[in-house]
């Protein structure tokens, strides 16, 4: 096992921020996963599974063993009629595997094409895009226990997902490295179109019978026109949750804001979107200081050179205040916050 020490965590995060692991170890099965999980227990670290840093915010230096989950694999499980269910290793990279079930005729993943991040690492943020989440489509959740090191799995059921969120995010969270997951897709899913940007993009390119291909590419095409690539602007996506308010509330604020989008739950709650939240509040395009708010899209902080979490963190802490000032409304940060201050 190849221990790096005092590992600067910049090239491990999408936001370029600046920390650095008191140890970083790379695994690529299970048998290494127990061992670096033994080395940090014989030392009293603390364990951060981290994949491939897309949805983390480093506010300063962890003292923990930071364990990068480099494994790879698709097997197909069991075929029922239309259903298939396949075990993905933890390290495949998302996106691809979403291009992989297409070229093999397993849908149900289309909408999600493009979000960043690992296999491993989709069910911890329930990933959700254009009217889809993950949560339907897995089957169990396998991991290792940081404490015991053992084998656990989760039914789909027992992960307790919700909107951008899961039990690895509650009681779990750095408690169980993630190793594969489940998921169950079908032949003959039925295409979801009906998600009013994608309904839009689709109608646009003149497609009126959309296929699982043709939402694929509209999804791949609407998401690299509104949201940076990583690679050249450092950021971790959307930055805060929309946040989902009873009617009666929503009903309120639609009178005070004439124009606000909501959009309607099957509970009868009403979601808002935070990017429009955050526009109305004058910090679309906002830049100071090597940060900056994302001038196609509001939800989207940008590490323009700043390179300090804490300074991140500060200025979206700026912003969260302004829309609670205006709005009445909290916003929840998305990305999980690891580090003390810098």
């Amino acid at each position: 096992m190849h221990v790096l020490h005092a590992e600067p965590l910049r090239p491990y995060n999408t936001l370029a921020l600046d920390a650095r692991a008191k140890a970083l170890v790379r695994v690529g099965s299970d048998a290494a996963l127990v061992e670096a999980l033994a080395w940090a227990a014989d030392r009293g670290l603390a364990v951060v599974p981290l994949g491939e840093g897309s949805n983390v915010v480093f506010a300063g230096d962890l003292d923990a063993l930071v364990l990068r989950v480099d494994t790879r694999g698709i097997e197909l499980l069991e075929e029922r009629d239309d259903q298939v269910a396949m075990r993905v290793a933890a390290g495949e990279n998302w996106h691809h595997l979403v291009q992989w079930s297409l070229r093999h005729g397993l849908y149900g993943l289309e909408n999600l094409a493009l979000i960043p991040g690992t296999v491993g690492a989709a069910p911890i943020q329930n990933i959700g895009a254009y009217g889809v989440e993950l949560a339907p489509f897995v089957r169990r959740v396998h991991g290792v226990t940081v404490d015991r090191r053992e084998a656990q799995s989760l039914a789909g059921s027992a992960c307790r997902f919700g909107y951008r969120d899961s039990i690895f995010k509650g009681e779990l969270q750095d408690q169980l490295v993630i190793t594969s997951v489940e998921l169950q897709l079908s032949r003959r899913s039925p295409v979801q179109a009906d998600y009013p940007a994608l309904a839009s993009a689709l109608r646009q390119r003149g497609v009126d019978q959309p296929t699982h291909q043709a939402v694929f590419d509209a999804v791949v095409d609407i998401r690299r026109s509104k949201l940076p690539d990583p690679a050249r602007v450092p950021n971790a996506g959307s930055f805060f949750k929309n946040p989902v308010l009873p009617a009666a509330r929503a009903r309120e604020l639609s009178r005070q804001f004439p124009g606000l989008p909501q959009y309607p739950q099957a509970d009868g709650a009403v979601k808002l979107p935070a990017a429009w939240l955050i526009d109305y509040c004058g910090w679309k395009g906002h830049r100071r200081d090597g940060l900056g708010v994302h001038p196609e899209h509001a939800l989207v902080i940008v590490n323009y050179g700043n390179n300090r979490g804490s300074a991140l963190l500060a200025l979206a802490a700026e912003v969260s205040r302004s829309v609670l000032d205006t709005f009445g409304i909290s916003l929840e940060i998305e990305p999980r916050i690891y580090g003390g201050a810098r």
